[in-house]
């Protein structure tokens, strides 16, 4: 199964109509694009599953140990500033960007671009459609972001104002300045 986009230009989603949209068919797994349309996600398998949970593990786990911020699952969405609602399979906010947020901010789609995510291509993702979403982040302010790429045994690096560089898997990667001291070692995808 592949997502199915539908067209919402002339419908015109307020964000308050969006967010009950998704409370009320929870579920369904939605996003919405920057150019207004909505995508509905098929759920994943168990391989895609597997690994989207060892990247949030490893992302937690060094978040937890040094405390620097907030790291959030694809349960989340994310309204970016630039327009879009979307859930990257991991992502994470520093602490002084999360607790700028209101309360009431932080409950619903947060209004913020997370400064570092991870896209997991599966099987059915499209790499347009997921590139472009990353282009989506980038425009909103996202500072690091990986697309990993089984099919092609690839990673994407997206930084702002950078070309995107492709690395050949295996390799290891490396959190910069965003993530400081987070590495991982991505091995090749059977």
């Amino acid at each position: 199964m592949t997502a199915v986009i539908l067209n919402l230009d002339t419908v015109n989603l307020t964000d308050e109509q969006f967010y009950r949209l998704c409370q009320v068919n929870q579920d369904w797994q939605l996003e919405r694009t920057a150019k207004g349309e909505l995508i509905v996600m098929p759920p994943v398998g168990g391989i895609s599953g597997g690994r989207e949970a060892d990247l949030i593990s490893l992302l937690w786990l060094w978040n937890h140990q040094t405390g620097l911020g907030k790291v959030f699952s694809s349960s989340t969405i994310f309204r970016l500033p630039k327009g879009g609602d979307r859930s990257p399979d991991a992502a994470w906010i520093s602490l002084t960007r999360w607790q700028s947020l209101s309360r009431q901010e932080q409950e619903k789609f947060p209004p913020i671009c997370p400064d570092f995510v991870i896209e997991l291509r599966s099987r059915t993702d499209s790499l347009e459609t997921l590139q472009e979403k990353m282009h989506e982040y980038l425009d909103s302010g996202l500072q690091l972001g990986w697309l990993i790429n089984p099919q092609q045994q690839q990673v994407a690096i997206y930084r702002q104002n950078q070309p995107v560089e492709i690395k050949a898997l295996p390799t290891d990667l490396s959190g910069e300045d965003i993530l400081p001291g987070f590495s991982l070692t991505l091995s090749t995808f059977e």
